[in-house]
């Protein structure tokens, strides 16, 4: 990719090198035990309860956890760690990620009115969001509480030596992919899905869980697509490299490497087969119109 020397997104929070000192969000603080029992027992303890309460069913969280972190600030605290440097070659990527980043808002702000950039938020070792707390094991992710793109930059280095899908493009398509996300946030798609969860079988919501992921890979396509036309950053075998990043990411090749055998029915984003040609269908039609991944006849 001739990505160098272009735009870097401003929307981007490095946390590299800090570690959470917090519960976060799913935890409970239990050196907090005596002042929420004082308030559970004092005159306004009822309605703060009350509001606690509805506030966890709506969000499906702990309720302890809330009261939690409210008691303690409202805010997740972390600290640097002293030791931490950033490699040459790990402010490269923080430099190429962040222009990835730019090259997704010129092509979303084009293509959708009122389009919200996402923030992009590098860090290592573990994160809090307001999705909860994550670990480096559990790859990029895209947190819809608070519209921002999790990356911990060594996931690039697992790509290339565990799962055998190097390249730089092949980097950008999973930024991409994340940026989908953030678009079916905005369109409401992913909402919709969540709202499934809990009224169906986990085998039923899992089938869900696959749309959303293939429609994700063809908006990834999509902005690929755009780029391509606005940018000419694409060099020779650049699609190889996206395509076998998405072969490589397949659910039955994953099953197949970590157990010998599949399970169509534990799915949540698709097969192999099925991630390298919606990315492809995105990529060569660049059609919105043509990403239904919910009401596709066959996927």
């Amino acid at each position: 990719m001739k990505w160098q020397g272009r735009r870097r997104s401003s929307n981007v929070e490095d946390r590299r090198g800090q570690r959470s000192t917090g519960q976060g969000i799913g935890g409970f603080n239990p050196a907090l035990l005596g002042p929420m029992l004082r308030i559970l027992f004092s005159k306004v303890g009822l309605f703060i309860v009350g509001a606690f309460l509805l506030i966890s069913l709506m969000m499906g969280k702990n309720p302890l956890a809330l009261i939690s972190q409210f008691l303690s600030g409202g805010t997740m605290q972390t600290e640097s760690s002293a030791g931490y440097k950033p490699t040459a070659k790990d402010e490269e990527l923080a430099n190429f990620s962040a222009t990835i980043l730019a090259n997704t808002e010129d092509v979303w702000n084009k293509l959708l009115d009122n389009y919200r950039e996402p923030t992009l938020v590098l860090f290592t070792g573990a994160v809090e969001s307001a999705c909860g707390s994550a670990s480096s094991s559990t790859g990029p992710f895209y947190c819809p509480g608070d519209e921002k793109l999790y990356l911990d930059l060594s996931f690039f280095d697992d790509m290339e030596r565990q799962l055998n899908a190097p390249g730089d493009f092949a980097q950008a398509y999973v930024i991409a992919h994340e940026v989908g996300h953030h678009i079916q946030k905005i369109m409401g798609i992913s909402e919709k899905v969540q709202r499934l969860r809990g009224q169906l079988s986990q085998k039923e919501y899992n089938k869900y869980s696959v749309k959303l992921e293939l429609q994700a890979d063809f908006l990834a396509g999509v902005w690929a697509h755009y780029s391509q036309e606005m940018t000419q950053m694409m060099e020779a075998g650049d699609l190889e490299e996206a395509l076998n990043a998405a072969n490589a990411i397949g659910d039955d090749r994953l099953q197949k490497q970590s157990s010998g055998r599949v399970v169509p029915d534990s799915f949540t984003h698709g097969t192999s087969e099925q991630r390298m040609r919606w990315f492809k269908k995105g990529f060569d039609t660049g059609d919105l119109s043509q990403g239904d991944t919910f009401n596709a006849t066959s996927l």
